[in-house]
């Protein structure tokens, strides 16, 4: 797998926070949407933050577990079901992202929904990664 590189058309400006587009080549891992709860399925809180960070930290567990870290994100679908609440945490949000995930910043897009399965959840993140090349274990 090559490197994810950041894509930005010419002329437009450096966006923050996120990138306009991704490329990479290598093995694609599709990550399902990730809710707020720990291994045992329960809601880590009912704040939003803690609940971003859990789901953050739920995609990250899926990308290593495939062989991935952070740096292999391509992009991040973040599903809310508030989005002032979202915005009235950004600086906490923002934290905890880098907690997560680093100064690495993937194409992103960020939705509000009318509600997510689980009743208690206030975020649900989608993500795909591009797997660095597994070295075959010696026979």
């Amino acid at each position: 797998m090559t490197t994810p590189r950041s894509i930005t058309p010419p002329g437009w400006p450096r966006p923050r926070g996120y990138s306009n587009g991704m490329a990479a080549r290598g093995e694609l891992l599709a990550v399902a949407g990730m809710i707020g709860w720990d291994a045992q399925e329960r809601i880590v809180s009912p704040e939003f933050v803690p609940q971003f960070r859990q789901a953050l930290e739920n995609v990250v567990a899926v990308v290593r577990a495939a062989g991935g870290g952070p740096e292999h994100v391509l992009s991040l679908t973040i599903f809310v079901t508030d989005k002032r609440e979202y915005l009235g945490a950004l600086a906490e949000v923002g934290q905890a992202y880098r907690d997560v995930l680093g100064r690495h910043y993937p194409a992103m897009a960020l939705v509000q929904v009318v509600a997510l399965v689980e009743d208690a959840a206030k975020v649900e993140i989608q993500a795909l990664a591009a797997l660095p090349e597994q070295t075959p274990t010696p026979s």
